[in-house]
């Protein structure tokens, strides 16, 4: 299976327990694996042919800063999904959310979800 990475992706957003994240907000960062089939954009080289990460890049943007949610598993459920329902081509994603400015009192790199859904067929 053929793969569209998007890693490092910063959105800055209001999620959070505290209520000081919610009005303050902070930086998220995505990495993003989009399993896909790309057999037919590399013979074309026509970008209609293929998941456009311009376009993801919208998307995620989109949903991750529409609305403030308390967990950061619940964005990266929703952002998961909307890639799914949004483009067609994507049979799975992969999803790590980090959290690098996390209210926790310790030394981290960040604090981090991956989710991993997959389309379901009929």
């Amino acid at each position: 299976m053929d793969k569209i990475i998007i890693k490092g992706l910063k959105i800055f957003a209001y999620h959070g327990v505290n209520p000081e994240e919610k009005e303050k907000g902070q930086n998220f960062i995505f990495d993003i694996i989009l399993y896909v089939n790309i057999n037919k954009a590399c013979r074309s080289d026509n970008v209609e042919d293929t998941v456009s990460y311009a376009n993801v890049v919208k998307t995620v943007r989109k949903i991750f800063t529409s609305e403030k949610y308390n967990l950061i598993e619940k964005c990266a459920q929703i952002t998961a999904d909307e890639i799914l329902n949004e483009y067609d081509e994507v049979f799975k994603v992969d999803l790590t959310l980090k959290k690098p400015q996390a209210p926790v009192n310790a030394d981290f790199d960040y604090m981090a979800v991956n989710i991993i859904r997959s389309r379901v067929t009929d």
